[in-house]
């Protein structure tokens, strides 16, 4: 007995000093779906200066819609309506708007509240805004250019988006364009540390080329390639002077127009596939009808024609809550804000889209949460459903389980009047200033490259342009080989020596009647 006290006590000694370990390692977490990332205060940050804009072209603009009294023209009511009288009053900071056609493109102003609020209250943005030019890693340029094109196509002339005459949107486009290329920080660069919130497919559609070298912040590139119609039908397929790719541009998500849908609210799904939207749409979109014929009268699959306004967007929140899968087709470009409102409504996506580009891709892999389905199969009747169908209880369980845990990227809305105010760490926000990080060596890398080139050689402010005769192109193929992980199309970036042209189908037109877009 007398021997067992020690060995007693050992075994007192060890529990206790297994208890203090544990406290202070405790066990790991499940793995996240999201890229793990230094903290705030030991990684670097992103160093911001803010080009010098009066405020007529961002926060003005918010003054001048609120002030208006006649509904928008293409849908031909106000959402607005009952937050006028508020939000006219409202100062300094006035809200963005609640009308779906616009609030879906709204990065522009959380991005630039960050930037305004005190650096005081911004210990958990991966921005650093910064006074000086020379500390700058990027130059922000505070435009609100999706307000104003929206202003235009909704409330100015008729037809009259595609005309420079009495267009307000273009005269502020020329106004941005021309006092932001006279600064001595475009000089410098060549634009290519310039940033440019163009959410809207058609924001600053006049001046784009003029643009075409800084950093785009773009919901995708659907709006972008540009068919040379002097060229014979042989060679139709050729994209001149590219003005986007994934080398230079970010993808940044639509903001989503319904509320979250928390894991722990998630109640039993009685439908198999939900869509609501328009039919009819322009270029990749018309794979939306052949879709709709196939699926309209398929038993569990809801297909509802409609628009997000106070009913629609009841419908849709019901719709998407009570469906398993949600329809994600192409419309007037490969994506819509129908995705990101899936993914709030824990409702697994069913990508149908061959030219899709994703946000954050390398920080989220979207096959973890979603289905991806090329039309060539998606259009084959019975395919799609049967092919749904036959997805396992568990595996739609843990797609919907991965899915909570990315929502939180997908909120711009930080809860602050104006976007004034702290963002959330790990937000859109947070994620957009993380993707223009990834760039800085690239162009810091062209700004040098541009510096040693002989005056009579050099690019004239143009990023790499195409069609020069250059040691260095790039190509951006719009129809690539196909990935491995999704099973469909994406994106691809090539470097060529000698490369004056870039080839690659073009799955939209030029032609399009602006005064009646919508990608909903």
């Amino acid at each position: 007995m007398k021997a067992s006290v020690p060995l007693v006590a050992f075994i007192l000694l060890a529990l206790a000093l297994l208890l203090i370990s544990s406290r202070f390692n405790p066990s790991p977490s499940p793995k996240s779906l999201l890229s793990s990332s230094p903290t705030l205060q030991s990684a670097p940050r992103l160093k911001v200066f803010v080009a010098d804009l009066p405020r007529s072209l961002n926060y003005g603009l918010l003054d001048e819609y609120w002030a208006l009294s006649t509904p928008d023209s293409r849908i031909g009511v106000d959402p607005d309506a009952g937050l006028r009288p508020a939000a006219a009053a409202a100062a300094p900071w006035k809200p963005y708007p609640e009308n779906p056609l616009i609030k879906q493109y709204n990065a522009e102003y959380w991005l630039l509240g960050d930037l305004e609020t005190p650096g005081g209250r911004r210990g958990s943005s991966f921005a650093e805004r910064v006074y000086d030019l020379d500390r700058a890693d990027v130059v922000f340029v505070p435009f609100f250019a999706t307000l104003s094109a929206e202003m235009e196509l909704g409330w100015g002339r008729k037809g009259g988006f595609l005309k420079k005459e009495g267009n307000e949107d273009y005269r502020r486009q020329r106004e941005v364009v021309d006092r932001i290329r006279e600064s001595e920080a475009w000089r410098r660069s060549g634009g290519r540390d310039h940033v440019f919130v163009l959410t809207d497919p058609v924001a600053t559609w006049h001046v784009r080329s003029e643009i075409a070298p800084a950093v785009l912040l773009v919901v995708d590139f659907g709006g972008w390639y540009k068919i040379d119609s002097k060229e014979s039908a042989n060679s139709s397929n050729m994209i001149h002077h590219t003005q986007v790719s994934l080398l230079k541009d970010v993808i940044v998500p639509y903001t989503h127009l319904l509320p979250r849908l928390r894991l722990s609210e998630n109640r039993h799904r009685r439908n198999l596939l939900y869509f609501k939207g328009a039919k009819h749409r322009h270029r990749g979109g018309l794979v939306r009808e052949k879709l709709w014929d196939l699926l309209v009268d398929e038993p569990g699959v809801i297909m509802e024609e409609g628009f997000p306004n106070a009913t629609g967007r009841e419908q849709s929140i019901k719709g998407m809550r009570s469906s398993e899968f949600c329809l994600h087709p192409a419309g007037d470009t490969p994506t819509s804000c129908r995705l990101f409102d899936a993914i709030l409504s824990l409702c697994i996506p069913v990508i149908v889209s061959d030219e899709i580009e994703l946000p954050f891709e390398g920080m989220i892999d979207y096959s973890d949460f979603s289905v991806f389905v090329p039309v060539s199969k998606a259009l084959q009747p019975k395919w799609l459903v049967n092919y749904l169908r036959s997805i396992s209880e568990q595996r739609k369980r843990r797609y919907r389980l991965n899915m909570a845990q990315v929502q939180r990227v997908f909120e711009y809305d930080n809860g602050n009047p104006g976007g004034i105010g702290p963002v959330p760490p790990d937000g859109a926000v947070n994620h957009i200033w993380r993707k223009i990080y990834q760039k800085v060596p690239i162009i810091r890398e062209a700004m040098i490259r541009e510096k040693r080139k002989p005056e009579a050689t050099g690019s004239k402010g143009r990023f790499l342009r195409l069609k020069e005769p250059s040691s260095l192109a790039i190509v951006l193929s719009a129809r690539p080989p196909h990935s491995s992980s999704r099973n469909f199309p994406r994106s691809d970036i090539s470097i060529q020596g000698q490369i004056t042209e870039a080839k690659g189908k073009q799955p939209n037109s030029k032609n399009k009647r602006m005064d009646e877009k919508s990608t909903m």
